[in-house]
């Protein structure tokens, strides 16, 4: 008589168990790692902004549109995939900039803002902060 080779009905089902608890713990964290990557390149676009936008008024003397060059803030603004840029305040002594999560990023209620002071503010489902930017959870 041959003995028979193979994996019982039991075993299979525990290895399945034990790979659904792995997936459940290591897919939002994978999320979570992807999600930070991606304010990592927003927050990016968004201080490049800033230094142009400073450069713009160093040779203009003013932050509003109408000057030599390409204006930052309008064509000049960098296109990245998570984020739409804008600045919605751009006139001659002020200035704010601001970075708005797109939700097809999975970066829905992300908004950061930096103005012409360097004061730099976020509201995010992390939490809010009017002094920095919340770029992980818990911390500035």
């Amino acid at each position: 008589m041959s003995k028979l080779r193979g994996f019982t009905l039991i075993e299979v089902m525990v290895v399945v168990a034990i790979l659904g608890i792995l997936a459940s713990i290591a897919l939002p964290s994978y999320q979570d790692y992807l999600r930070r990557g991606r304010i990592a390149e927003g927050l990016s676009a968004l201080s490049e902004t800033k230094v142009k936008m400073e450069q713009w008024f160093q040779d203009n003397r003013t932050y509003a549109s109408g000057g030599i060059g390409t204006y930052p803030c309008g064509a000049g603004l960098p296109n990245i995939k998570s984020f739409t840029l804008s600045c919605p305040t751009a006139d001659a002594n002020n200035l704010t900039i601001t970075a708005t999560g797109k939700a097809d990023a999975n970066l829905d209620g992300f908004n950061y803002s930096i103005d012409q002071a360097g004061v730099r503010s976020s509201t995010t489902p992390w939490g809010n902060s009017a002094s920095c930017w919340v770029d992980k959870k818990g911390a500035c």
